[in-house]
């Protein structure tokens, strides 16, 4: 069993999405079912309709991608940072970003790019900054790196973000020709997704230290477990994924809690692909006795598009408001999310002391 002690406390909280400008207003809008999708200003599908898109409010169709996850990353990671206290001192503060992996219409040095306005944006506020492109896992993943940072160093706080956009013209045709747009084409294609953007972030520290650096409250939740998979049958191959690398990493997750546990929620980043909701229902049927209702889970994609690489840390966020704003059902709940490369991830999060804001 995993004590108060060991677990890793969230303290920050950051999001900017279609349906919110921060962690609130986005979490109100998903739990409303708002959806933000809207027309793309300019970009139409292979038979002439606008393409449907879930673009983050006030940022231009001119803008690149690059420059449009900056201005997210920037967001969330001010939003989140700002709801600890003496954060500002770079001997207590690291950084891990995620981003997606290579795909067409994104820049082959956008890690490069990132980093480069790290450094511009937050000039000397980290000791440590890391740029990974690991995908929609790669934000629940880069928590073991964090677990490693804090269990080195207990006294540091780590902020762990991800980032995300879809909407370059190059990458939405591209979409479009594959049959990955949702609505899409010919055959108004009822199986893809909506292309979505975003970024979230969330602070965590060591239980000693949380207790008096958070403005918001003592916790916004602890990170109990964290696992990590690897799928072979990948999405687009034509391969049968039988779920085999996203149950590596849900076990391994629930491997560090009691077997009698069940999980209250589950959050997940299933965004209307068919090979996703196999992926689901092949670990339910390995791990359907951990679960209150397996069947009740809450997917976002739906009000907010894919956000990618964004999805970790903002399924996480959820849980934490969630549990702060106590509707949540049950204490603990599992965030799992899946990657186009293979990888795959799951946390387990306690929301039950988390302070009512």
């Amino acid at each position: 069993m995993i004590s108060s002690e060991s677990a890793m406390q969230v303290v920050g909280l950051g999001a900017t999405t279609a349906v919110g400008r921060d962690v609130w207003s986005t979490a109100a809008a998903v739990r409303a079912g708002v959806a933000g999708f809207q027309h793309h200003g300019f970009m139409v599908d292979e038979v002439g309709r606008p393409l449907t898109v879930a673009a983050m409010p006030g940022v231009g169709d001119d803008r690149s991608v690059a420059q449009r996850m900056t201005l997210a990353l920037q967001s969330v990671i001010d939003e989140a940072t700002t709801m600890v206290a003496g954060l500002r001192s770079p001997s207590s503060l690291r950084l891990v970003v995620n981003l997606p992996s290579a795909r067409p219409g994104l820049p082959t040095d956008l890690v490069k790019r990132v980093r480069q306005a790290i450094d511009t944006l937050f000039s000397g506020r980290f000791r440590q900054v890391v740029v990974t492109a690991g995908g929609h896992a790669g934000g629940l993943a880069a928590l073991t790196t964090a677990r490693a940072w804090l269990s080195d160093e207990p006294t540091t706080a780590v902020v762990v973000a991800g980032v995300d956009s879809y909407l370059d013209p190059d990458m939405l045709e591209w979409l479009d020709r594959t049959g990955q747009l949702h609505g899409a084409g010919r055959r108004n294609n009822a199986w893809g997704f909506v292309p979505g953007e975003g970024a979230g972030a969330v602070v965590v520290m060591c239980a000693g230290e949380a207790a008096v650096a958070s403005r918001e409250g003592a916790s916004f939740g602890r990170v109990l477990s964290v696992g990590v998979g690897a799928e072979e049958r990948l999405i687009g191959t034509g391969e049968v994924c039988t779920g085999r690398g996203l149950t590596q990493a849900v076990r391994a997750a629930l491997a560090e809690l009691p077997v009698s546990e069940t999980l209250g929620e589950v959050y997940c980043d299933m965004n209307g692909e068919p090979y996703r909701a196999d992926e689901y229902a092949f670990l339910i049927t390995r791990t359907r006795e951990r679960y209150a209702s397996a069947s009740d889970f809450l997917a976002p994609a739906d009000c907010w598009g894919d956000v990618g690489a964004a999805s970790g840390p903002l399924l996480l966020a959820l849980a934490c408001v969630a549990g702060a704003k106590r509707y949540a059902r049950g204490e603990r709940a599992l965030v799992w999310a899946s990657s186009v490369a293979g990888e795959r991830a799951a946390v387990v999060i306690d929301t039950s002391a988390t302070a009512s804001i």
